[in-house]
């Protein structure tokens, strides 16, 4: 019981943070934009990066977070706003979770 009760108020706590962090980086925000429009279909890396106008590693940062320039816990993957998803050898996809649509949806308003 208190595990719901903790997931549900982390998941509504995390969206002053989830804001705050798209409005922090244009990449981040670009590239749930950019799942957000193709959903329900996922992207790779490159794929995200030429649709975005930036360099894969840039999108790699702000995916999962890098300890130069993208906080960990500002990632998009930490903050539930999109999945990792292996296809194949070596081939990850990302793809905008529902929690992401909600989020991203409710910015676009």
């Amino acid at each position: 019981m208190q595990d719901s009760t903790n997931n549900n108020f982390s998941r509504e706590d995390n969206r002053p943070l989830i804001i705050r962090s798209l409005r922090r980086s244009n990449v981040r925000k670009k590239i749930a934009e950019f799942l957000f429009d193709i959903s329900p279909s996922g992207s790779y890396t490159s794929e995200i990066a030429y649709n975005i106008k930036t360099t894969p590693t840039n999108v790699i940062g702000a995916i999962r977070g890098s300890e130069s320039r993208y906080r960990k816990e500002e990632s998009l993957l930490h903050l539930n706003i999109i999945e990792q998803i292996e296809s194949g050898k070596d081939i990850k996809l990302y793809k905008i979770t529902d929690y992401g649509k909600e989020i991203i949806g409710s910015l676009k308003k």
